[in-house]
């Protein structure tokens, strides 16, 4: 009988089963997973085996960790050598137009529209509303013009081209710094200055002709210095007025910001507000601005007056008769249509 065959034989008088022929081998509880691949339960080799398999794993997985760490930093690498070049490359773009500009002001890199000032943005007058603002202000080489708030230079260099002697008052430090290159250029510089300065606070009493491109409420603002300069002093504005202080002239332009835009000019009336005497009359003016009114009071009589102011020029109307002279201080004197001549004091 074979040794692995198990055979049972059973005793009919005791009632009990034996059992022969064992196998050599007794299974030995649960069959293991070594033992269904092939292995003995305490196979040394597949203990070996699954150690290693496991080794492999970890060095497989550190040596994927370590490759994309690896690709990740070349990566971000060569990402940062591109940036840094571009970088580098800019800049020496930025000193090449800067070098353009400091060569060429005004052509090759104008100052952009809108940038700040201390009340309004930058934005230039048209050169040829420029040029009219001159001729209406007939801009000769024996006057002083001042820019308020002169922006690229245009203005005062185009004054300056005519002659005159002319001078930019500007907020913006980049301003002055481009009108002083583009009057260089234009080789006017010793008639063309600059200065970065506030309006309200610098001195510009000096000027025969005054130019404004400003705004409204800046006009108004700055309207009682205006009136204390000298009387006969030209003041033209670009698009805006003075509210009540009437233009003595405006002209319309065609411009590039709208259809049409005004161009205006003032002369600074002598203050005569007031009583003058003259032998035995006197006149009582009322003033407003350019324009006067009151009475002429002469024998005891009152006769009402009317007329204006053209600088230093005085005419008036009162009895029918015209009477024209000129301020000087406190004292006026000029003739009538009556052939005499008069003058009065206050």
């Amino acid at each position: 009988m074979p040794t692995n065959v198990a055979v049972v034989e059973h005793s009919e008088a005791s009632g009990h089963s034996k059992l022969r022929g064992l196998p050599a081998q007794m299974p030995r509880g649960p069959v293991s997973h070594g033992e269904r691949y092939g292995h003995s339960r305490h196979s040394r080799s597949y203990l070996l085996s699954w150690r290693q398999g496991l080794l492999y794993q970890r060095r497989a997985t550190n040596f994927i960790l370590r490759l994309n760490r690896t690709v990740v930093k070349e990566f971000e690498m060569k990402r940062f050598h591109f940036v840094y070049r571009f970088a580098v490359a800019l800049c020496l773009l930025l000193v090449a137009i800067g070098g353009c500009n400091q060569g060429r002001a005004g052509e090759m890199f104008p100052p952009p529209i809108g940038i700040a000032g201390l009340n309004v943005p930058y934005v230039p007058t048209p050169q040829h509303v420029v040029e009219a603002m001159l001729d209406m202000a007939q801009v000769t080489s024996s006057d002083y013009v001042i820019d308020l708030g002169s922006g690229d230079g245009r203005i005062v260099i185009a004054a300056a081209k005519r002659g005159a002697r002319a001078h930019g008052i500007e907020y913006n430090p980049d301003l002055v710094e481009f009108s002083r290159r583009a009057a260089a250029q234009e080789g006017v510089s010793a008639k063309a200055t600059f200065e970065k300065a506030d309006i309200f606070e610098s001195d510009f009493s000096q000027a025969t002709v005054l130019t404004l491109f400003l705004g409204q409420c800046l006009n108004l603002d700055i309207r009682p210095k205006i009136l204390d300069l000298k009387p006969g002093t030209r003041v033209v504005s670009y698009k805006f007025d003075m509210g009540d202080w009437k233009p003595d002239q405006s002209s319309i332009f065609a411009d590039s910001f709208s259809s049409w835009s005004a161009v205006h000019l003032w002369i600074v009336p002598a203050k005569v507000n007031g009583i003058w005497k003259f032998d035995d009359s006197q006149i009582s003016f009322t003033q407003k601005f350019q324009y006067i009114n009151g009475t002429l009071t002469t024998m005891g009589k009152d006769m009402e007056l009317s007329g204006k102011l053209d600088g230093e020029r005085v005419s008036f109307t009162a009895g029918g008769r015209e009477y024209t002279g000129t301020v000087s201080d406190n004292m006026t004197s000029g003739t009538h249509d009556g052939g005499g001549s008069w003058k009065a004091v206050r």
